[in-house]
């Protein structure tokens, strides 16, 4: 897509444009087609992606990865190779099974690991994701089976505000997806922006990544292929709201605490604020939501808005928050370890790894969203990364006596230890290694390199891909005083998911020629 078509797109996010009433004919003409499945239509197929998809859905991995590579000798680019990934996935889970939408959730990462890489080693994070696809799609059996029903698209969306999220309370999946249907058949940004509703009424990592990462793919896969993408999340929404109500689970008390919030500081009334505040105000809200229970912290940040401080610094205090989750891990408990997340480790499904991967979702969905949702994401942002302390300790992860006795004081050395310490499973030296390198305002790409090595060589538990790329993100969206800590987490979940090589990674080597 275009710089051009982009911002246009996001535009049309941002203002919140309710146009689901267009028709189809015009929707087309507005570039906003999407698949759909009606009618006689057995399956939702893509289009000119179809045959792709379709090997990507039913081709083991053994035999798709020599597939893929032979496709890349002859052109194919690693964003065709993920579309039509992300496709097969959705088809085959339609947001409903763990792996599955976990996978789903390291494609646009996997891509964007790529361009960190030198060209030989493009295709190496992409393939590993895809073989992780592939696999997961053959143990469900999901290679000659869909889970992506056809459906009925509405003639006409609900009066309410929020027909999508009263769909899924209601656990009505037929109103829920043609509603859904027909204002993804107008605009795709207002669709995205009722979605939130839903998204919002529950706190739970893989609700709002599999949201954000949803939309992210629009700008690889294209809007024609954007209901499908989005879709996903109401089917997730859905299934979780359906087993709640089978074991009479209680909602999330953030269905009440969002709207009195937003009543009481009336901030639907107040224009966004343009205050960034000092280093000492976002270490102060910073904390307020690391160490305050979720209702603390939604309060703390409603008041921010309402003071007028910017979304972008609100949302950084939440960041930086999530980030000390990380560095506050006392590591698994012996009694929940397994062998591929062993005692002491904090990669994978830790308290700090969901959090921070939640905020920067959280972040990111406030960034595109209209005004409301703007606001509603960052509190419940905040209720999200809040009210965790009793997983953590109440002292940093102690890797700071360490720093007196790191003689090195040139990058070649200090990165050279701290790969040490990573193949060591040692994750207070690789702490205190990235800690000393930042200390001397070193170069920074020379430490991401280090560490995208592994995250692309490693299994991670299903997470190495999002977290490399939060981390990223956020480094560059945080201030000074407050990034390299973004860092020293990142080389700490790094030594600690040593050690399991990813599926998949040895055999796209060995098809690229690589070491």
């Amino acid at each position: 897509m275009c710089s051009r078509n982009r911002r246009q797109f996001l535009a049309d996010v941002g203002r919140g444009m309710l146009v689901a009433s267009v028709g189809a004919a015009t929707a087309v003409d507005l570039g906003l087609s999407a698949a759909w499945a009606e009618g006689g239509e057995q399956r939702v197929t893509f289009g000119k992606l179809e045959p792709l998809v379709s090997v990507m859905q039913e081709t083991t991995p053994d035999k798709l990865l020599p597939m893929l590579t032979e496709k890349l000798q002859r052109g194919t680019s690693l964003q065709t190779l993920i579309s039509a990934g992300a496709l097969a996935n959705v088809r085959a889970f339609a947001g409903q099974d763990y792996t599955g939408f976990h996978t789903f959730m390291a494609l646009i990462p996997a891509l964007q690991m790529a361009g960190e890489l030198p060209e030989p080693r493009q295709p190496l994070p992409v393939l590993k994701v895809l073989y992780r696809n592939s696999s997961r799609i053959q143990e469900q059996g999901a290679n000659n089976k869909d889970a992506l029903p056809p459906i009925t698209v509405a003639r006409q969306v609900a009066s309410s505000d929020a027909p999508i999220r009263d769909a899924v309370r209601a656990v009505d999946w037929k109103g829920a997806e043609s509603q859904f249907a027909a204002l993804a058949r107008g605009s795709i940004g207002e669709a995205f922006n009722h979605l939130q509703y839903e998204v919002q009424d529950e706190v739970d990592v893989h609700r709002v990544v599999l949201s954000w990462r949803a939309w992210a793919m629009l700008d690889v896969a294209g809007r024609d292929y954007a209901h499908t993408l989005l879709r996903q999340s109401v089917r997730y929404c859905l299934d979780v709201e359906q087993r709640m109500r089978e074991r009479d689970s209680a909602p999330s008390p953030i269905r009440a605490l969002l709207p009195r919030l937003l009543d009481e500081y009336k901030l639907l009334a107040k224009p966004i604020g343009d205050r960034n505040g000092d280093d000492a105000w976002l270490d102060q809200l910073a904390d307020a939501v690391f160490s305050g229970t979720r209702e603390q912290a939604a309060d703390a940040i409603a008041a921010a808005l309402a003071e007028g401080f910017h979304p972008e610094a609100v949302g950084e205090a939440i960041s930086v928050a999530a980030n000390r989750l990380v560095l506050h891990d006392p590591g698994r408990l012996e009694k929940y370890s397994t062998p591929q997340k062993p005692a002491g480790c904090v990669h994978g499904d830790s308290v700090g790894v969901h959090a921070s991967d939640a905020a920067n979702a959280w972040r990111n969905i406030a960034r595109v969203s209209n005004r409301r949702n703007t606001i509603a994401s960052l509190i419940v942002g905040a209720f999200h990364t809040a009210g965790q302390t009793r997983w953590t300790g109440k002292e940093p992860y102690p890797y700071a006596e360490l720093l007196e006795s790191i003689r090195a004081k040139d990058a070649p050395s200090l990165l050279a230890q701290a790969e040490e310490a990573i193949r060591a499973n040692d994750q207070a030296r690789a702490c205190a290694m990235v800690h000393r390198y930042g200390e001397l305002k070193l170069p920074v790409r020379p430490v991401f390199d280090l560490l995208l090595k592994y995250a692309v060589s490693e299994d991670g538990a299903l997470h190495a891909e999002k977290y490399y790329r939060t981390v990223g993100e956020e480094y560059t969206q945080t201030r000074a005083a407050f990034r390299w800590q973004q860092l020293i987490a990142l080389a700490r979940v790094t030594a600690s998911e040593f050690g399991f090589p990813a599926p998949g990674h040895k055999a796209a080597c060995e098809l690229l020629r690589l070491s």
